[in-house]
């Protein structure tokens, strides 16, 4: 199994998102949207599939990731964003072989292992730079031993962006490193990068491309999809509500690793106090 990875964070590009207090016009609204440290608050259900898998090139995954994002106002100056990705996976002919055992061994499905991350950051840009920074910690909650790790992990991540017009651009990296565990299983040690570049028009859609790479330091091996992405802000009985979908290409991966995939986000949109 791949470790856990922050392969998710495009959600936050094209889902992190809210009202605040009521106040934002639907410009401001969708301007912040595409920012991953604003102080919005959102509930993204984000759905993928991902195809050509596993040992013989048949499998198939789907994994949704419910992704609550919290912002706490800590003073004047600081907001603290915890987000958390808690993902359910079912998946067929990944890890086992077709006819190699009984169903059982060909599908597994159930929860992954939960990643959360505090990001401390500015309520101000720094030189017109967002930023934010703090630690990322890895739960070893998977259901079956072949969707998660069995590891305890933690390590640092950080952001930083710019937004000029209706561009936003900028960078996400963090690294995980496991610190307990089950023995038996490999340890993690898995640095994830993710550049990102989107342009919201005056209709407040947003069209993004990024990459989710992965370097697994135990492998020496990325694995390094491409995804193209579009949203639309939209409002469902006064209730602001972002709908994404796009595709992905796997540039590069070790044995095993998907060719492509797809994604659709929906994100319902909720008030919030941190200013």
């Amino acid at each position: 199994m791949n470790p856990p990875r922050f392969r998710s964070f495009t959600t936050a590009l094209l889902g992190l998102s809210a009202t605040v207090s009521g106040q934002d016009s639907p410009d401001e609204l969708a301007l912040k949207l595409a920012n991953p440290v604003a102080s919005l608050i959102s509930v993204p259900f984000q759905f993928n599939w991902d195809f050509n898998m596993g040992p013989l090139n048949q499998g198939t995954q789907f994994k949704l990731n419910f992704q609550p994002v919290v912002p706490l106002s800590l003073s004047t100056d600081w907001n603290v964003i915890v987000r958390t990705i808690v993902p359910y996976i079912s998946q067929e002919d990944v890890v086992g072989v077709p006819g190699a055992g009984a169903p059982a061994d060909r599908h597994q499905d159930g929860l992954g292992d939960i990643v959360q991350s505090f990001f401390f950051s500015p309520k101000k840009p720094v030189a017109g730079t967002i930023l934010g920074v703090g630690p990322a910690f890895l739960y070893p909650s998977g259901t079956d031993d072949r969707l998660g790790g069995e590891k305890w992990g933690a390590g640092p991540t950080a952001v930083a962006l710019r937004q000029n017009g209706g561009w936003t651009y900028g960078v996400l990296a963090n690294h995980l490193w496991s610190f307990a565990g089950n023995e038996d299983r490999r340890s993690v040690n898995a640095t994830f990068v993710q550049p990102f570049v989107s342009y919201i028009t005056k209709t407040r859609t947003t069209f993004t491309v990024n990459s989710e790479a992965t370097y697994d330091w135990n492998e020496s091996q990325w694995l390094a999809p491409v995804n193209a992405t579009v949203a639309q802000l939209v409002k469902i009985g006064g209730l602001p509500v972002q709908f994404a979908v796009g595709g992905r290409y796997y540039m590069e991966g070790p044995s095993g690793a998907p060719e492509w995939g797809l994604r659709f986000v929906v994100t319902p949109l909720f008030p919030t106090g941190a200013r």
